[in-house]
């Protein structure tokens, strides 16, 4: 039952009473039709579109976004960039990016996904004007989820492929094996080979079996982009798999996904000890790990070593992706998205740093059996997965179990990453849907649609010219150049549209305390300072693609790539444009009336009303559970018709017009009692109708109220003003 508190007159509602939509039910204790807010009930016997999910537990949440920023880029493109940008001398500008740009954006967007409770295109209903943000993101996001599998598709063939007693890329005499094939790796054997008399610099010039392999059997590579060829039908079918494997990851949604990351998050790591405890026994493993921390202060004066950490934090943080900002959006609103922002940033920093010893043990013991210097068996990207590990670990003992457990590992880590990303792809696309085009089993049949549609492109990446069309993707279409660009107008549109103080407020109202202001002057100069820096290098020093070192695309395949690579970053001028073309009167008149920084007639989100969410669609409207321990009223006549919401301080011109201020308080609050889901009352109070034709006091907000009151201990309150007889409701919250 709900508690009187006597000092105040208001019903609280306990945890155990707050269940179940608040709205008349129906004769079974379900919602009325036709009576019940959007998505709660639906007129004419149409499909009730079901509440928004959220993580079963947190950690869930915690877990999704370790599995999806740390991937590939943690194991195979740190290590390299550490040993090639001086060793420990690049954990300075890196950890310097990653407080300046990485971890204040890896906050706003979780942070905006969970105040907004939206994908990556509905969260910047907070400034519809640059509402193309999310659509670029949404562009960004399809782009890898589109490529990144094939990652996947060849590790799990090479994962297939292991289980031999001889692994197929050791040796020679296979059918893809070409006549300069040699097995020999040591210098002291090519000395006493009989290949011709042959020394060892022309025996260097022959090829590994581990190349031809990679090469002749995997990509069976063409002539160039220009040489399609025909399909691989064992890679196809290893693609096929993993995009099934998606599938019945994402199709049930987070309560599902929430699961499986618990696996797919742990144990990479798990493997990562394996593989170390075994590197670190190998001879010359040692040195390979002084190479990987070997100070080079020199390199400190060269801008490409800090133009690769940011471009390393941009990438392995999965910024501008939009996937962060969906997962968000299924936290409960008081959640500490400050705390897990930092947690998630140092897990995914200490993993990069980590993963370096485990991969510099390795190519040191290679160096060593080879008897050359690191510098020739170290690789980045591709190339350390297909090339030097598999390299490395016919050199080992039990050689297939070491190749099983890395591919395994490195399926898990892309697996994680992959599912997560189409998670994020999914929200925003279904978050677009109105209510009255839901249909049962919507999400399964988006999902399947979405993998078919990708599986489809994917094929012209298992061709015979197919690792021509991948390199496009990955150098153009989510290349560090659009995510920095992304980033940038993320951090200019929250701090100097919507404004840094205002979403701070955001952010108080949400974990109970404002973050370190550290974070809003990131948004405001730092970050965006940054990310322009590193944009305009990069455009400057822009060198065309070429792969292998040899082939140099066409004009027309340079010309595709710039096309993947503008579809998103155009997306934010474009829709800004298009925003300025249709607004009605001049532009200071659009501006004055506040029509680009709040969506006319949309979902208007108010996050406060009762520690959760109150969302407004032409007059209809939800409350959703509020959080433990909050006490909220409410009047029957601004459940009606909430024709308007609190939105925080008034867009700059818009006057407040009595929009959130209070009347005086009635003594006599009306209570409303009605049976809730699952069993369980539901007590709520509010004031009788109360005429405020005329109010006299300023805009109020339970987030925004300047200047912002104390959070602990302050009651937090709004005024909702129903059209019909000016009925007006008071909440207030008690923390």
């Amino acid at each position: 039952m709900a508690k009187k508190s006597a000092e105040n007159g208001i019903y609280s509602v306990s945890g155990d009473e707050k269940k179940g939509p608040l709205i008349t039910p129906g004769p079974d204790g379900a919602p009325a039709k036709g009576d019940g807010p959007a998505g709660l009930g639906a007129p004419g016997g149409r499909l009730a579109v079901p509440p928004r999910e959220t993580w079963t537990r947190q950690m869930d949440f915690i877990m999704s976004c370790v599995g999806f920023a740390v991937g590939l880029g943690n194991v195979w493109r740190f290590p390299y960039l550490c040993y090639k940008n001086g060793g420990g001398v690049f954990l300075i500008p890196y950890v310097l990016i990653a407080l300046i740009g990485g971890i204040p954006i890896f906050f706003l967007e979780i942070s905006l996904g969970q105040f907004m409770k939206a994908g990556s295109i509905n969260v910047w209903n907070i400034c519809p004007l640059f509402k193309g943000l999310g659509y670029a993101s949404m562009v960004i996001v399809f782009y890898c989820n589109t490529y990144y599998i094939m990652v996947l598709a060849w590790g799990f063939y090479y994962l297939v492929k292991s289980f031999t007693t001889t692994l197929p890329w050791a040796t020679c005499g296979h059918t893809w094996n070409t006549p300069d094939c040699v097995e020999i790796f040591r210098h002291e054997d090519c000395a006493n080979a009989s290949l011709a008399n042959l020394t060892c610099d022309q025996l260097a010039d022959r090829r590994s079996p581990v190349i031809e392999f990679w090469e002749n059997k995997v990509l069976r590579l063409s002539g160039g982009l220009e040489v399609p060829g025909a399909l691989n039908w064992e890679v196809t079918l290893c693609l096929l798999a993993c995009w099934v494997l998606v599938y019945f990851c994402v199709w049930k949604g987070v309560k599902s996904t929430g699961k499986i990351v618990y696996f797919t998050a742990t144990f990479p790591y798990v493997v990562l000890v394996v593989l170390l405890v075994r590197g670190v026994l190998l001879p010359g493993a040692l040195d390979g790990i002084i190479y990987y921390l070997k100070p080079d202060w020199s390199k400190l004066g060269s801008p490409q070593v800090w133009i690769d950490a940011g471009t390393q934090i941009f990438f392995s943080y999965a910024i501008g992706l939009g996937a962060l900002t969906a997962l968000g959006s299924y936290n409960r609103f008081n959640n500490n998205c400050y705390k897990d922002a930092i947690i998630l940033a140092l897990i995914n920093s200490g993993t990069s740093f980590f993963a370096g010893f485990v991969v510099f043990s390795i190519l040191g013991f290679m160096a060593a059996e080879q008897g050359v210097h690191i510098s020739k068996v170290a690789e980045s990207g591709p190339g350390l997965a297909f090339i030097a590990y598999p390299r490395a670990v016919t050199l080992m003992p039990v050689a297939p179990l070491w190749a099983a457990l890395f591919f395994f590992m490195l399926l898990l880590l892309g697996l994680d990453s992959q599912f997560v990303g189409v998670e994020g792809f999914i929200t925003g696309l279904l978050d677009l849907l109105p209510a009255s085009y839901y249909f049962r089993f919507q999400r399964e049949i988006s999902v399947a649609l979405c993998c078919a549609l990708c599986f489809v492109i994917d094929l012209s990446m298992v061709t015979d010219g197919g690792m021509y069309v991948f390199q496009l993707f990955d150098y153009y279409s989510a290349s560090g150049t659009t995510l920095l660009w992304q980033a940038f107008w993320e951090c200019v549109v929250v701090a100097w549209v919507y404004g840094a103080d205002r979403f701070m407020d955001d952010v108080a109202c949400m974990i109970g305390y404002r973050p370190c202001p550290w974070m809003k002057w990131c948004w405001s100069f730092f970050t965006p300072l940054v990310c322009m820096g590193i944009f305009i290098f990069n455009v400057v020093y822009y060198k065309p693609l070429v792969y292998n070192n040899t082939y140099v695309y066409p004009w027309w395949g340079e010309a595709m790539g710039w096309a993947f690579a503008l579809s998103s970053m155009l997306c934010v001028p474009l829709h800004l444009l298009g925003c300025l073309l249709r607004a009605k009167g001049t532009v200071a008149e659009s501006a004055r009336s506040g029509a680009w920084f709040v969506t006319p007639g949309g979902a208007v989100p108010e996050p406060c009303v009762d520690g959760r969410w109150w969302e407004v669609e032409r007059g209809q409207g939800r409350v959703r559970d509020p959080p433990r321990g909050l006490s909220v009223s409410l009047s029957p006549a601004a459940l009606a018709t909430p024709d308007a919401a609190c939105l925080g301080p008034p867009p700059l011109g818009v006057q407040s017009s009595g929009l959130g201020c209070q009347g005086p308080d009635h003594p006599d609050p009306s209570v409303r009692e009605q049976q809730g889901g699952g069993g369980g009352e539901r007590h709520v109070t509010g004031t009788p109708a109360h005429n405020t034709s005329s109010p006299s006091c300023s805009h109020s907000s339970p987030c925004f109220s300047p200047p912002p009151p104390p959070i602990q201990g302050a009651c937090l309150s709004l005024t909702l003003l129903g059209s019909a007889g000016g009925g007006r409701s008071t909440m207030s919250a008690y923390n």
